[in-house]
C-alpha cells in the first residue's frame, strides 16, 4: 500500500459527504473529472473499491465507510488544531457563520454577541442564504455553524448535526394606526385583519397556518416574505400585522415602533445551531450555545 494522499483522502470525504461526484465538485469549486480521478488513485493506493453504483448513485462499500469513518476523524482533527492554534496565539479567532435568511435578524444579534466577551478577540464572518446552500459552505469547512429556524433532514446531502439553542412563544404586533383599528380582543383581532406572513414552506408559516385555522380565524394575507426584516419593515405601515418571537418583542417594538396585539404559547419559533460535528467543539459556539440556554431563552 502506498503513503496515504490526504489531498485524494479530503475529495473522497467530500464526495462521500455530499453524495456524489456533481455535489463535491460544486463545494469545492473543481470539475467532476479531477474529482473522480483523484478519488480512483485513492482507490489504488488502497488497493479497495470505496464506491459501488446503485441506479445513478454512487454509495460507500463496506471498505468505504470505514475509510470514510476515519477520513471523519482525521478532519475533524485538523479542525481542532487550527482553533487550538488560534486559541493560543494572539491572532483573533475566526467564527465564520452561515445565517438561514429566514431567522430574525435580532435573534441572530443576540445569540452573536456574547462571542464578543470571549478572552480572545474574535473576527466574526457572517453569512446569509438558503439552508441548503449554507450547508455545502459547512461541508467544505468555510462555516463554523449554521443558526436555522429548523433541524436538517436525516436524509440531507451533507451529514451534519441539529443542536437546539432554545424555544420561545410568538407576539403579533402592528403599528399604532392598524392596532387602534383592530381593537384589544386577542387573537380575534386577528380575523379577516390585513397580515404579513413568512413564505410557505418554513416552519414558523406552517405553525401560525395550523394556528389560524385551529381558532378559527382567517387573516387577509396581503403579504408573505422570505426575509424577515424586509417583513418587519413593511410592518412599520399600516400594511398588516406580522409575528415575531417574543424574547426580542421589546428590540421589535423599539426599532420598528410597532405596538403589541398579543401572544400565544401555542406557536413555538425554535432556533438551531447545525454544525458537522457531534460535540460542539469550537470556543466560540459553546458560548453562544451556552449563553441562549443558559439566560436568553429561559
Amino acid at each position: 500500500m502506498d503513503e496515504l494522499n490526504y489531498h485524494h483522502l479530503r475529495y473522497f470525504f467530500s464526495v462521500a459527504r455530499e453524495g456524489g461526484v456533481a455535489a463535491a465538485s460544486r463545494a469545492l469549486g473543481l470539475s467532476p473529472a479531477t474529482i473522480s480521478s483523484q478519488v480512483k488513485a485513492l482507490e489504488q493506493s488502497l488497493g479497495e473499491r470505496l464506491f459501488e453504483r446503485a441506479g445513478r448513485r454512487l454509495v460507500l462499500t463496506d471498505r468505504g465507510r470505514l475509510v470514510y469513518s476515519y477520513a471523519e476523524s482525521i478532519f475533524a482533527l485538523g479542525n481542532e488544531i487550527r482553533t487550538a492554534l488560534q486559541v493560543g496565539s494572539e491572532r483573533p479567532l475566526r467564527f465564520a457563520v452561515g445565517i438561514a435568511d429566514v431567522v430574525p435578524k435580532l435573534i441572530a444579534h443576540h445569540l452573536l454577541q456574547p462571542v464578543f466577551d470571549l478572552p480572545q478577540e474574535v473576527q466574526l464572518v457572517c453569512k446569509e442564504g438558503k439552508v441548503e446552500h449554507l450547508l455545502q459552505q459547512l461541508s467544505s469547512h468555510e462555516l463554523d455553524i449554521i443558526i436555522s429556524d429548523t433541524p436538517v433532514r436525516a436524509d440531507a446531502h451533507v451529514r451534519s448535526f441539529n443542536h437546539l439553542l432554545g424555544e420561545c412563544s410568538v407576539t403579533f404586533f402592528a403599528s399604532p394606526r392598524l392596532a387602534r383599528r383592530l381593537g384589544p380582543e386577542f387573537p380575534a383581532c386577528l380575523d379577516e385583519a390585513p397580515i404579513l406572513l413568512p413564505t410557505r414552506g418554513t416552519m414558523l408559516r406552517h405553525s401560525l397556518d395550523h394556528w389560524f385555522s385551529a381558532r378559527g380565524l382567517h387573516p387577509w394575507i396581503v403579504g408573505e416574505f422570505e426575509d424577515s426584516a424586509l417583513l418587519k419593515v413593511f410592518g412599520q405601515s399600516e400594511l398588516g400585522a406580522f409575528g415575531g418571537p417574543s424574547i426580542i418583542e421589546e428590540d421589535i417594538s423599539r426599532q420598528y415602533g410597532v405596538e403589541i396585539l398579543g401572544r400565544t404559547e401555542e406557536v413555538k419559533e425554535r432556533f438551531y445551531a447545525l454544525t458537522l460535528e457531534r460535540r460542539m467543539r469550537h470556543p466560540a459556539v459553546l458560548c453562544m450555545s451556552d449563553r441562549a440556554r443558559r439566560s436568553m431563552f429561559t
